[in-house]
């Protein structure tokens, strides 16, 4: 985990609707860029993690796949993931409903 230094490059997290897959998404982005460092408990307080629970950090990306099912949307998306992140650590790309993509996606 976070704790041992050993990040994914992508993590699926499933369940049934409510019970917490995205905040824990959330979550991640806050511990891969807290100002304190990588850590499995983020701060919650510097300008990184508000800016994260305020849904206006630049490197987290959230994307609702069921409303954006096209080709060309999955396109855009591979597009910006070759830019390194702009402020943060790492970029974090949160894709909800992500088996709502095409088969072409």
């Amino acid at each position: 985990g976070l704790s041992l230094g050993r990040i994914h490059h992508a993590y699926l997290f499933s369940g049934t609707r409510g019970v917490g897959k995205t905040t824990i998404a959330r979550l991640l982005a806050k511990g891969l860029n807290c100002e304190t460092g990588i850590t499995a408990t983020p701060c919650g307080q510097c300008d990184t993690c508000r800016e994260i629970e305020q849904g206006r950090f630049v490197d987290l990306i959230e994307i609702d796949a069921a409303s954006r099912t096209k080709v060309e949307d999955t396109r855009d998306l591979l597009d910006n993931v070759q830019y390194a992140p702009a402020r943060g650590r790492f970029k974090v790309y949160l894709i909800d409903e992500v088996h709502m993509l095409s088969r072409h996606s």
